[in-house]
């Protein structure tokens, strides 16, 4: 699973069996990529709060497939495999048209998003790719080029925030090598209208 000692569901007590009581997926599956924080489930409580309020709010205004699509883009330009397999099948799901999906995970795995992604949607994703990857190099420019795209600031924010948020968790799977032996591929909170509900289905 990783690296380090984690705790496991059947084993856990206290802060912590509440805390995967809430993030828990079918037979008390805990993603690997959560139960990592298990020796201090305070930061597991920082991890939830973040990834869903960036990633699974109804506020956010950009498509939910786009921000799953940031986060594929992302976790490969960082070969981040975990993430990569995790929220391509999420993307997948969303999507729900597979001739697309393939299209979209096809250019993202090359790094070609020109061939599939136009305006708006390619200007994130480029800014993605400068964030993850020559973030010393961004200046004021970019993000008037992001909005000459017609994306509003705030859509601009929710960007940032996916790309930040991939860029984290990245770092923490293949920094603690975290592995998807026992995960169930794909799982996610999908209930965006409730930021305090952090279960897996």
């Amino acid at each position: 699973m990783s690296w380090i000692k984690e705790i496991s569901y059947e084993d856990a007590t206290g802060q912590l069996r509440k805390l995967f009581d809430r993030i828990k997926g079918p037979n008390n599956n805990i993603d690997n990529v959560l139960s990592i924080h298990s020796l201090r489930p305070h930061t597991l409580v920082g991890h939830m709060g973040l990834y869903k309020n960036v990633l699974h709010n109804s506020n956010n205004t950009l498509p939910k497939w786009y921000l799953e699509t940031l986060g594929v883009y992302v976790s490969n330009l960082n070969r981040c495999n975990y993430c990569v397999d995790h929220h391509a099948a999420g993307l997948k799901r969303l999507l729900n048209d597979d001739s697309r999906y393939q299209e979209i995970i096809t250019c993202l795995l090359n790094d070609e998003v020109q061939q599939h992604f136009k305006y708006q949607y390619l200007a994130g994703l480029e800014y993605a790719k400068k964030l993850t990857l020559a973030h010393h190099t961004i200046t004021e420019t970019d993000i008037h080029t992001l909005r000459k795209q017609k994306l509003s600031d705030g859509e601009i924010l929710e960007i940032n925030q996916v790309v930040s948020y991939f860029n984290y968790v990245n770092r923490t799977v293949v920094g603690l090598g975290v592995n998807t032996d026992g995960d169930i591929i794909g799982l996610s909170p999908n209930d965006s209208d409730d930021p305090n509900n952090w279960g897996h289905s």
